[in-house]
């Protein structure tokens, strides 16, 4: 059975009262009541007058008893709003509306309060996860990435003639070309030219892409690179 009890025009906001009003129902009246007597705030004592006159009804006209009561629904309604004014500068008037509200509390004895279920940990609900989700077939292994050529294995560059992909076994001293320092000898190899033999079978195209790639612009004609290393590699094959 349901016993309901309306406070009207309570000067109250609606939207403070319903702060209240969230907190207490589904509770049982002696865990509301505590709550609203140790709640420091005027929407909590105009519940507790609605919710005492509410268990009065249901004590004496309904004959119900107190123990088995619990809040089944507690409202707030929009009353009206008294309006006022402020003066404020230049003879103009500030508007103050002092909001009123109708609280509504229903008790019964039926059904009794919603059990809350208990929300699991994170850590359990993770570890239920875990044990629940099917086992997952492994990830396919990525593949291997090709392997490097071996140490002295060339590959063929059709706008660079031939370089080598890493630095061969065998290496040539290209400093012993005139005009080539440390610094050039390194640059050489940085784009694969570790070899007097790649230099001698360069093309005007080659010369011409190497000389922009590695700015020595002119100093491959101007000092007869070509030339030197073809005389430099006929002199180490001969040996």
């Amino acid at each position: 059975m349901d016993v309901t009890s309306t406070y009207k025009f309570a000067r109250i906001s609606p939207r403070k009262a319903r702060d209240v009003a969230r907190e207490i129902q589904g509770l049982p009246v002696s865990a509301a009541l505590d709550l609203l007597n140790f709640t420091p705030r005027k929407g909590a004592f105009l519940f507790s007058k609605t919710m005492k006159t509410a268990l009065a009804d249901a004590e004496n006209n309904f004959e119900l008893s107190v123990e088995g009561l619990f809040v089944k629904s507690a409202v707030v309604g929009e009353g009206p709003t008294f309006k006022r004014f402020m003066p404020r500068a230049r003879g103009s008037a500030g508007a103050i509306r002092k909001r009123t509200s109708h609280l509504t509390v229903v008790l019964s004895n039926e059904g009794g309060p919603a059990e809350k279920t208990e929300k699991p940990a994170k850590g359990e609900k993770a570890a239920k996860a875990k044990t629940d989700a099917p086992a997952k077939a492994p990830k396919a292994a990525k593949a291997a990435p090709a392997e490097k050529a071996a140490a002295g294995t060339a590959k063929l560059d059709e706008k660079r003639g031939m370089v080598y992909d890493s630095p061969p076994a065998e290496t040539d001293d290209l400093k012993l070309i005139s005009g080539v320092g440390p610094v050039l000898e390194e640059k050489l190899n940085s784009v694969g030219i570790y070899r007097f033999e790649q230099i001698a079978n360069w093309t005007e195209q080659n010369v011409e892409e190497f000389e922009e790639l590695l700015s020595f612009k002119g100093r491959v004609e101007r000092e007869n690179w070509i030339a030197q290393a073809k005389d430099l590699a006929a002199g180490n094959t001969g040996n």
